[in-house]
């Protein structure tokens, strides 16, 4: 099991907890990335989203694309994985920014692509909302143009979204993809049958959000059949997680409390409504869990070092080869986990 980390662009990842102790700056990234990066972590996510999805919209976020190209030069292992949301860029210049961001980071550079559920955001970045049916035929368009420019010398497109003629892109990504043509991994998620389609025949891997075990391990059984149907390599699947690991299995529960308690604040339905009404999805979603982004308190990573250690490898028995955490107070929660669980799993 590999484990990786969200970039806190947001000042954390609590949505009734006001101030986490993470301002948005520069400087509080910059030390979570290079602690994670010393401590041995595997990956960083930058989600993309040009409003604060946790603390609320009209709170600051910092941009994910400037804000990784600033940092990948100050970690030297680990692996970059920046959200893109196909609504807000063209893909042939991501194509490019792709590319060059792999040849800075030595290789060590991935996409998620994510089809956008904020209406209320894409409307004041985009200009426009589309049903999840559009969304996802321009996703799959999107990645057409990028593999198309990574792996093909000229590349034109006739699309219903984009349009290319004869388009150039040179140099190339140092990675090559599971097509085994030149290109940086990319990952996406998705619960909706056409979703679970789409990424099974063209992504590298799949990223789910946190869930029970039964429910990780019938989606993972779901994907696999469909690669193995269509005769490609298996997937690589990833899973957000919050970690809350203490000294005491009474200090963690005490902490889980104060942090879940959605009466602390009212900021929780700011885009809740928005993210239960416009993404199909296969569970239900409680504000409870909505209190912590991406459903990261449902793997139960909640407990002393010993309990988050064995949740993990049960998960990793899954097939779960790498988390995605969250955790609060970030740069210190890093340290403990670098410490205390990271060399024991």
């Amino acid at each position: 099991m590999k484990l990786g980390i969200w970039l806190p662009l947001f000042g954390g990842w609590l949505r009734n907890v006001d101030d986490e102790g993470m301002p948005v700056a520069f400087e509080t990234v910059r030390r979570v990335a290079t602690t994670a990066d010393a401590a041995g972590f595997h990956t960083i996510l930058v989600p993309e989203l040009n409003l604060n999805d946790i603390k609320g919209p009209d709170e600051p976020c910092l941009e994910a694309w400037t804000t990784l190209a600033a940092l990948v030069p100050l970690t030297k292992r680990i692996r970059w994985m920046a959200a893109v949301r196909p609504g807000f860029r063209l893909p042939a210049v991501v194509a490019k920014e792709s590319a060059n961001l792999d040849l800075i980071s030595g290789g060590r550079f991935e996409l998620n692509l994510v089809s956008a559920w904020w209406k209320e955001e894409m409307e004041m970045y985009a200009g426009e909302w589309m049903p999840h049916e559009s969304r996802y035929k321009r996703s799959k368009e999107f990645l057409a143009v990028l593999q198309g420019l990574w792996s093909h010398e000229r590349f034109s497109l006739e699309g219903e979204f984009y349009t290319l003629k004869n388009a150039l892109l040179a140099p190339k990504p140092l990675q090559r993809t599971f097509l085994g043509t030149s290109g940086v991994p990319v990952y996406a998620g998705g619960e909706s049958e056409e979703g679970r389609a789409w990424i099974a025949s063209h992504c590298d891997g799949y990223l789910m959000h946190g869930d029970k075990e039964d429910s990780i391990a019938a989606a993972i059984a779901d994907m696999d059949a469909r690669r193995s149907r269509l005769e490609l390599p298996r997937l690589s699947y990833g899973m957000a997680a919050y970690a809350l690991c203490r000294s005491t299995e009474a200090e963690a529960q005490q902490e889980l409390a104060r942090i879940t308690n959605v009466r602390a604040s009212a900021k929780s339905q700011h885009s809740y409504t928005d993210f239960i009404s416009q993404s199909h999805l296969r569970t239900s979603v409680s504000l409870e869990d909505y209190s912590v982004s991406n459903r990261g308190l449902r793997p139960g990573l909640v407990g002393t070092p010993k309990t988050l250690i064995e949740r993990i490898r049960k998960y990793e028995d899954l097939g779960v080869e790498f988390l995605l955490l969250q955790a609060s107070p970030m740069a210190e929660d890093i340290e403990r986990l670098g410490n205390d669980v990271l060399p024991y799993v």
